[in-house]
């Protein structure tokens, strides 16, 4: 596997290693020591979750207050842009965001640790995405930071998402600081 850093500290891209041929192909999504030496990934992970969306969807800025969750993530089906924003005001990337284009048909994975805001537009005209958390989730917990915070300043490959009532009521990262 392939492992990128990223200009956020300890998020990642990953390229898995696919072994393909005229039936098809395979790799392991996740395999606990090789992420932990190769990734650096020492996070235990408790939840999966996979979603299906529609093209244009945007789900996020998301992130949990108190019990925060990191994220494993990929596409099984379409493709996606997705986003993990340091949302730390004591950090020195603070605003900052890494952006990633994973598919189907790429295989690459995001890792985006615990602390960080993360979100995702669908690009393609479906979307399976899926990941791993190593924090369970609280609804009551979540904080949704408004997808285009100018603070923020996200290169979103649209200017009109489909977003849920959550998402289009989110306040800025400015206004969840000053709570």
């Amino acid at each position: 596997m392939k492992v990128d850093a990223t200009k956020l500290p300890g998020v990642v891209i990953i390229e898995p290693q696919v072994f393909g041929d005229e039936r098809g192909f395979f790799l392991e999504n996740y395999h606990e020591k090789r992420y932990r030496e190769d990734a650096g990934i020492t996070e235990t992970f408790v939840q999966d979750n996979r979603s299906h969306s529609g093209k244009d969807v945007l789900r996020g800025i998301h992130f949990q207050q108190t019990k925060p969750q990191g994220k494993l993530v990929q596409v099984t089906q379409g493709e996606v842009f997705d986003v993990a924003v340091d949302i730390n005001p004591e950090s020195e990337t603070f605003t900052q965001w890494v952006g990633a284009s994973l598919s189907g048909s790429n295989h690459v994975q995001f890792y985006i640790p615990p602390g960080y805001g993360h979100a995702f537009l669908v690009v393609s005209d479906t979307a399976d995405f899926q990941y791993k958390c190593t924090e369970f989730y609280y609804p009551d917990d979540e904080i949704s930071v408004l997808w285009n915070d100018p603070d923020i300043d996200i290169d979103w490959p649209t200017t009109s998402p489909k977003l849920s009532e959550k998402d289009s009521s989110a306040m800025t990262l400015d206004e969840f600081l000053k709570r």
